[in-house]
């Protein structure tokens, strides 16, 4: 009996341990268990591949919420709830050693990690094997968007884009140097962007404009292996922002003055940072220079140029070029082509966020840096300021130093390593300095170029003759008498006693702002009408000038913004015998090269008739040292540069701008109105004097008020 008994007590016992061993081997916790080992023993192998990321980051949610679980089930026993959180800990012990070996793990427990689609699947098949059925996500109900379906149906992907894609077709992440996401601590519930883009209107005479750039003596041993190609010179200035890349810095916005060699500081800055390949969106006209700057300055890079549905590019090449309007073909491939650098030239074209072009932009950008942890990105502009401080938004975006919401990364950090609030006035000072640190780097030619001869804008003030010159004086008269009516009509409308004594100044810009705002042309001409047709009297006499200038100095550019304007001087030119190429924005690139080609090397081409906006940026002119500003812009950055086509690196003589105005027009107003607006940019960036007035101008508007403002003087009011 008593070893019968004896037998039953051990057959006892050994029933108990298999139902323990079985009840350990049940739920999910072994299967955490077994996933850790393989993610340990991958990591080891300095084997963290996209798979392996997936499995820790799904094994370290699993046990999150498996923990949670246990610590609050209320069938558990006390023994039971300890055996199974020290199976967990085991694991998170696991996991944290794992994470120590590879850093950037540690970015995929942050709580706002995404999870990609094949983390999500991987989670499910865990559950599925630990018995627990999890249903499939209910898929996204799809709304027709007819706007974002014509977008979809133009996308197109070059053939020899696809065979890239076939000869590589695992093009694996860096996250290299990833890290988590900076989120605000003291500065939590502060709004930080609009108080930074604050901070660059109150800026004081000595801002800074330029982030931090090597010295001298660093030059030689950071820039001996980026240096310019034989037969080229790099100048100082161009130098310490390519030693900087080499260093290892990856943002800029490169807001040079124009002409002092932006295109070629940001090829020798991929160089160094090893940026390749390499996307530069550009405009339109530029497109084939740039490829030409590429063969310049990085002679070992080869360059393609996407046009159209790019069945020409080059999809193995270095540096692919596209322009802004065919972005939108494009931007499904470029997502995922695997470049480690992206340069937006004239950055200011995506200054408008709703705009197609600049969400294509952003859209990049972000996709960019969802694959490579530190890519170079670089927004090029001499003019990075047009209208308003918040032209900035979209370029801080682009670089990744905002977002919607709040700014990200270092630029975060350095704001919270101030101790300041925007409730404290120290604390814009020292914003600004934070951001203009990340990249900002902003150099004139009076600074860092002084054997670039000075520039001056000289006018020229003609006097409207004739049956046109009376049409217009007439026309602006009308314009006024409309604006004098509308403005009294809202004097009669006031509440009973109001008074208003002399003129209301508020009031004349508001209705300054509805006229601007009437497009109607039914009763008379509006602001935009009446600088053309000025524009259309000024052309012969603007020709007449230039012709006599060719004679007297050699080669002059004339720029216009209208094309019967630039016909009216070729007219003039071809009367006159004198030679001359004309560039203009309906022209395919080959023969806006040709034109520009003969002008620069053809000592007989006299004169260069160009297009303000198709010529006024990319083009290197300084063959000749004398323009004319036949046509007024509404932007200061427009004349700009135009005039920055003829002073650049490489011009040997003084540059004079001659502009062209109408005296007792609306002419005389916007060029006084142009040369005020400048101050903006030099207040934001050159921490220009405190005589600069109020901050962003808009110019058709600012007309119609000084328009206004005069008649009701005239008048006596």
């Amino acid at each position: 009996m008593a070893r019968g008994g004896q037998r039953g007590a051990t057959q006892q016992r050994r029933g108990s341990g298999s139902a323990r061993t079985r009840r350990n081997e049940e739920g999910i916790i072994p299967q955490l268990a077994r996933a850790v080992r393989e993610v340990e023993a991958a990591v080891a192998r300095r084997s963290a591949m996209p798979e392996v990321r997936a499995k820790f980051q799904v094994v370290a949610l699993l046990a999150r919420e498996e923990r949670a679980r246990v610590k609050n089930d209320p069938t558990l026993s006390d023994s039971r709830r300890g055996e199974e959180l020290k199976r967990l800990d085991g694991i998170a012990t696991i996991l944290a050693q794992t994470a120590a070996r590879d850093s950037t793990l540690f970015t995929l427990l942050d709580e706002n990690a995404e999870i990609s689609e094949s983390a999500k699947a991987m989670r499910r098949e865990l559950l599925r094997k630990a018995g627990v059925d999890e249903p499939e996500p209910e898929p996204t109900p799809v709304v027709e968007d007819p706007e974002a379906a014509a977008l979809l149906e133009k996308r197109v992907i070059p053939l020899s884009v696809q065979a890239r894609q076939l000869a590589n077709p695992f093009l694996v992440p860096d996250f290299a140097h990833a890290r988590a996401k900076v989120r605000p601590r003291r500065l939590a519930g502060w709004e930080l962007l609009e108080p930074l883009f604050r901070s660059f209107e109150r800026a004081a005479p000595d801002a800074p404009a330029c982030m931090p750039l090597p010295d001298a003596e660093q030059l030689t041993a950071l820039t001996g292996r980026h240096a310019a190609p034989a037969g080229r010179e790099l100048m100082a200035h161009q130098a310490q922002l390519i030693a900087s890349a080499a260093l290892g810095h990856r943002t800029y916005l490169l807001a040079d003055e124009p002409g002092l060699g932006k295109t070629a500081q940001a090829l020798l800055a991929a160089e160094a940072a090893g940026a390749f390949p390499l996307l530069a969106v550009v405009p339109n006209v530029v497109k084939t220079n740039w490829a030409r700057e590429v063969e310049i300055w990085t002679p070992n890079r080869r360059a393609t140029v996407l046009h159209g549905d790019g069945a020409d590019a080059d999809g193995f090449a270095d540096v692919f070029v596209v322009n802004y309007e065919i972005l939108d073909r494009h931007v499904g491939w470029l997502g995922t082509h695997g470049f480690r650098g992206m340069i937006v030239d004239e950055a200011h074209y995506i200054k408008n966020k709703s705009s197609q072009r600049s969400q294509n932009v952003l859209d990049l950008s972000e996709r960019i840096r969802a694959r490579i942890a530190r890519p170079l990105m670089m927004a090029l502009t001499g003019t990075p300021l047009i209208n308003d401080i918040e032209d900035f938004r979209a370029i801080w975006q682009f670089l990744g130093w905002i977002d919607d919401v709040v700014p990200q990364g270092d630029l975060m950090e350095a704001l919270e390593e101030t101790g300041l609030t925007p409730a404290d006035p120290a604390f814009y000072p020292a914003a600004r300095r934070a951001v203009v640190e990340q990249g900002i780097v902003r150099r004139r030619k009076i600074d860092v170029a002084a054997d670039i001869p000075a520039r001056r804008v000289a006018d020229i003030p003609v006097e409207l003759e004739g049956e046109s010159g009376r049409s217009i004086r007439k026309a602006e008269q009308e314009l006024a008498r409309r604006m004098v009516e509308r403005y009294d009509a809202a004097i009669a409308t006031r509440r009973t006693g109001a008074v208003v004594e002399g003129i209301d100044h508020r009031l004349v810009r508001q209705v300054a702002g509805w006229e601007r705002e009437d497009n109607s042309t039914k009763t008379g001409e509006n602001v935009f009408e009446m600088m053309r047709r000025i524009g259309q009297a000024k052309a012969g006499l603007a020709a007449d000038y230039t012709a006599q200038l060719a004679r007297n100095v050699g080669k002059v550019v004339f720029f216009a913004k209208h094309i019967d304007v630039m016909d009216t001087a070729e007219k003039t030119f071809a009367e006159r015998g004198i030679r001359y190429s004309s560039v203009r924005g309906d022209q395919s690139s080959t023969t806006r090269q040709r034109e520009i080609d003969a002008f620069v090397n053809d000592p007989d081409v006299q004169v260069a008739v160009c297009s303000l906006t198709a010529a006024g940026v990319g083009l290197n002119l300084q063959v000749a040292s004398n323009l004319v500003l036949a046509e007024l812009s509404w932007t200061d950055a427009e004349q700009t540069q135009a005039i920055d086509r003829v002073h650049r690196i490489g011009q040997a003589e003084p540059v004079t701008a001659w502009r062209v105005i109408a005296t007792q027009t609306l002419d005389t107003r916007i060029a006084e109105l142009i040369d005020k607006k400048a101050g903006l940019a030099a207040r934001a960036l050159d921490g220009a004097g405190d005589e600069v007035e109020g901050g962003a101008i808009d110019l058709q508007t600012e007309a119609l008020v000084a328009l206004l403002t005069g008649a009701l003087e005239a008048r006596g009011d």
